[in-house]
């Protein structure tokens, strides 16, 4: 018999397994039985037109879509890879998140609590208020020449008017990219190249914590560096968030540049709304991929719109009296699905905020829990283990008594992970939702549904609605039972991406080519004798550091660019907080010696290319990398050598050159 207990009677020890939820929690949950969720689950299964057509019928739409309710290819052998979801049917996400809610009688109810970087620094939004902003903006954004099927991109930080940018072009048909306040200006510029958008929306300068971040100046050097490459930008919208920088002291292009509150509070409070069909683009997100250029996810409105918000309702146990904060920036699929458009879509009031969660101390995240009484709180497990290594007192010191539901995003958490969240930070009394889903996927795809079924610590548990997982061994044969391999998902789901922006070829070789039939996550994972699913992490050249995937190539390609390094090769490894680490072997050019001087000026390259999250936490020199005679690096070895699983390196014969292993191992410590 496994070890257990229940919500709200003892915590979870080492020994402890399974963790079920209380009568009292069950019987008041939205699925209130693992037999509920079968009946549910099953449907979504055997029927999807029909379960997500019930679902649909919720919202708001001008024009109900035809039929069929989806279309899908997903083997590429039977040709182009395609899915569609409500295709015809004419809706809006923003009307949906905003209007509908005003409508059904929640106008007066608070929408956003936004928390400064300072202590005390606030403000409040109610629906009707979210939505004049919102309205003024796409007024502002119409009047310049933003039209439907334009791209918008946004880099801004966590300010009310993130969500709000993100709505006002949803409302008039645009498609808004946004970019973490924290990219470089390379990357902007990348991007801009890429989708061409009408005109930048950012703001002059951000706290976090102690230190400045000049935002504008980055978003000027992003523009200069598109324009030098054929794409001009003629408007840079620009929030002037005083606290951090005052206007005066912002380096201005007069011609280019305006202010935000010089123009938008002019406008109309009112906007008309542009329907649009729910095949139609919402938005474009970058995310790294295993080659140096980021990819542009593509979103569509209709079926992400009611995917994002039965998710969020479900693996919360979203009730109309929570108070919901999400620690992750909108510049991540997690702002955009589980901070703007999820919990708008239920009327939730949703807390923004804009610091770091350990400023001016480690309880900040607790004092605002304690603030305005959240009673569902979603981070990382990267926040969870830093805030475990500065002790339990930053926590106990404040009440938390509102808390109801935790949860888990952007990568596995470990156990040890889990049972501190559970224990400390919840009182044993807060079922912790371990969501797995991704980028692409735009929703959860595998997570526990609170008051359904017991969890287990570090297991994202079982999938979701219409999500059809599948475990697959190398040569593609789906495994049963309990096993081990590549997770791949058979069939569609509404909120799938549609495609890489520009590049269908490459979202077809990318996702559907090594196992044709199948979405392949690029994500390894077992399956226990439960059922239950437990992620291993990426198993393609993609790194997860802090829930933030970033493409080897791309932190390689920034390492060579610097003038005294002639190769790279970066791998991942595990680390106590962020999850995995980034660990970078460096060749230099013949004759330059090794120094730490070299090594902070290589680190720099890639935070200015790339942005800070991605430098590297270790710089490893390397006379030579081990390659196969055909000219391949063995990252196996290399992962090895830098996780110092020295023993483990096996057969080195079928290196070019063998003697480079123990060169690399002689200058682990240089």
């Amino acid at each position: 018999m496994a070890n257990y207990v229940i919500l709200g009677e003892a915590l979870a020890s080492e020994e402890v397994n399974l963790v079920f939820p209380s009568e009292d929690f069950s019987r008041q949950a939205h699925v209130s039985s693992i037999q509920k969720y079968k009946e549910k689950y099953g449907r979504s299964v055997e029927d999807p037109a029909g379960f997500w057509s019930d679902i649909a019928s919720e919202f708001y739409w001008k024009q109900k879509w035809g039929q069929p309710v989806y279309t899908e290819n997903l083997d590429i052998r039977k040709g182009k890879i395609n899915i569609e979801w409500f295709k015809g049917g004419k809706t809006n996400i923003c009307y949906n998140c905003l209007d509908r809610n005003i409508k059904s009688g929640n106008g007066d109810k608070t929408a956003i609590y936004w928390e400064g970087n300072e202590p005390g620094h606030d403000a409040t939004l109610t629906y009707y208020q979210l939505l004049a902003r919102v309205c003024q903006l796409a007024n502002y954004l119409k009047d310049i020449g933003v039209e439907k099927g334009d791209a918008v991109i946004i880099y801004l930080p966590m300010l009310m008017e993130l969500p709000i940018a993100m709505l006002a072009c949803a409302r008039i048909g645009a498609i808004h990219s946004v970019v973490f306040a924290g990219f470089s200006a390379e990357s902007i510029a990348q991007r801009i190249m890429d989708c061409k958008p009408k005109v930048v929306i950012t703001c002059n300068a951000v706290r976090r914590g102690p230190k400045t971040i000049f935002l504008k100046d980055i978003v000027d050097a992003a523009i200069t560096e598109s324009a030098q490459n054929g794409i001009n930008i003629d408007v840079c919208l620009t929030f002037e968030n005083e606290s951090a920088l005052k206007k005066e002291m912002t380096k201005w292009d007069e011609g280019r540049d305006i202010w935000w509150q010089d123009v938008v509070p002019k406008y109309p409070v009112t906007c008309e709304v542009e329907w649009v069909d729910a095949e139609d683009p919402l938005f474009l997100l970058y995310t790294s991929g295993s080659t140096g250029k980021p990819k542009g996810v593509l979103h569509t409105t209709g079926g992400y719109m009611v995917y994002t918000a039965t998710t969020f309702k479900y693996a919360f146990d979203y009730k109309p009296k929570d108070v919901y904060w999400c620690t992750a920036d909108c510049g991540w699929i997690t702002g955009h699905s589980y901070v703007t458009y999820g919990p708008l879509l239920n009327g939730a009031t949703n807390v923004v905020f804009e610091g770091a969660p350990n400023y001016p101390d480690a309880g900040r995240c607790w004092d605002i829990v304690d603030k305005y009484k959240v009673s569902i709180f979603y981070t990382a497990p990267t926040l969870v283990r830093s805030l475990m290594r500065e002790g339990d007192e930053y926590v106990t010191r404040y009440s938390r008594k509102s808390l109801r539901v935790l949860g888990s995003v952007g990568e596995p958490i470990n156990p040890s992970a889990w049972r501190w969240f559970f224990n400390v930070l919840g009182d044993g009394r807060c079922p912790i939702s371990d969501t797995w889903w991704q980028t692409e996927t735009g929703g959860f795809m595998i997570t526990p549904l609170p008051g359904a079924w017991p969890q287990k610590p570090g297991s994202a548990t079982l999938p979701f609605f219409g999500v059809q997982p599948v475990i697959v061994d190398e040569k593609g044969v789906e495994l049963e039972g309990e096993c081990s391999g590549y997770l791949c998902v058979k069939s569609s789901w509404p909120s799938a991406f549609r495609t890489l922006y520009g590049d269908h070829e490459r979202y077809q070789t990318t996702y559907f080519s090594a196992f044709p039939g199948y979405y392949f996550t690029g994500d390894g994972c077992n399956r226990d004798k439960d059922g239950y699913y437990w992620l291993t992490g990426r198993v393609d050249d993609v790194i997860n550091v802090s829930g933030h995937r970033i493409g080897t190539a791309e932190v390689e390609s920034a390492l060579v660019s610097h003038p005294q390094c002639v190769e790279a090769a970066v791998v991942g490894v595990e680390h106590e907080v962020k999850g995995q680490g980034i660990y970078a072997f460096v060749t230099l050019a013949e004759g330059v010696p090794y120094s730490e001087e070299l090594k902070k000026s290589l680190i720099k390259v890639v935070r200015e290319k790339i942005g800070a999250f991605a430098a590297p936490d270790k710089i490893h020199w390397a006379p030579g990398l081990p390659k196969t005679r055909s000219g391949k690096i063995m990252r196996r070895i290399l992962r090895k050598i830098a996780s110092k699983s020295l023993d483990e390196l096996g057969d080195t014969s079928t290196l070019a050159d063998p003697t480079v292993v123990d060169q690399l191992i002689t200058l682990a410590d240089c």
